[in-house]
């Protein structure tokens, strides 16, 4: 069982965890995902690969940016074989692209709200995407050093933790990400003892994604993506092989499903 290291009111920065890595960040060029890039690069990243659909432009000899739509699995075997081709030591693959509305979706308050259109969306970007992400991802993290395939998840998607209902799509859409994950894991762990797979609730960040949705938040539980991304970086440094699988929170600790 994972032991929480994190507290409400402090972050520990566990720097050292990440110096000389190779990571790929998938959602790179806003939010959670360009936070993550840059918390990287502070604490002594070897290589990060910022993957984002508008190619995510930093000017750091240690970023390589690539142009990655998250659903488009040829562009997803396309980046793999990139990768592949660079490196045979990438060390985490942190994937943060999640889809709480737009021009068809809005989180539902009750049934009547709910359309099928709604719901392949939601399932496209918070459940299969992350999927197809370790599909191709995680053979370059087989290696047989520790490695992880991180999934942004949120805590809506934990059935057991479910007492408000609605918001149909977005709960069983990262109710799925976390049950398809899971699953990964266990086929991981027959290839490779030392690879981590889990995902992760970042608390709630203030992002595009959250805007609409901040009024009832406290103004100490509302995180900058900066502070978001230290908390998850410490996270996945304090898990181990006998996590992988898990679902965890901001403060590291495991969500039921």
């Amino acid at each position: 069982m994972h032991t929480a290291y994190l507290h409400a009111d402090e972050v520990v920065m566990n720097v050292d965890a990440w110096a000389g890595q190779q990571v790929l960040v998938v959602g790179a060029s806003k939010g959670i995902g360009a936070a993550l890039v840059a918390a990287l690069l502070d604490r002594g990243a070897a290589q990060v690969w910022a993957a984002s659909r508008s190619g995510a432009c930093v000017d750091d000899p240690r970023v390589t940016s690539l142009t990655l739509d998250a659903t488009d699995e040829p562009a997803l075997a396309a980046a793999a074989a990139q990768i592949g081709a660079a490196t045979d030591r990438l060390h985490a693959v942190i994937h943060t692209p999640g889809l709480l509305q737009n021009d068809v979706l809005r989180p539902e308050r009750r049934m009547q709200d709910i359309s099928l259109e709604a719901l392949h969306a939601s399932f496209a970007v918070n459940a299969f995407a992350p999927m197809l992400a370790a599909k191709h991802f995680l053979p370059l993290l087989g290696h047989g050093e520790r490695a992880i395939f991180a999934s942004v998840s949120a805590r809506v998607g934990s059935i057991g933790d479910n007492r408000l209902g609605g918001w149909y799509s977005y709960r069983a859409a990262k109710a799925a990400q976390n049950q398809l994950i899971h699953t990964a894991a266990i086929e991981a762990a027959r290839k490779s003892r030392a690879l981590i797979c889990c995902t992760l609730h970042p608390g709630t960040v203030d992002t595009g994604l959250s805007k609409p949705f901040q009024a009832g938040v406290k103004p100490e539980k509302l995180f900058t993506p900066e502070r978001a991304a230290a908390q998850l970086l410490d996270v996945l440094a304090g898990l181990t092989p006998a996590d992988s699988g898990g679902f965890f929170a901001w403060d590291g600790q495991p969500i039921p499903w």
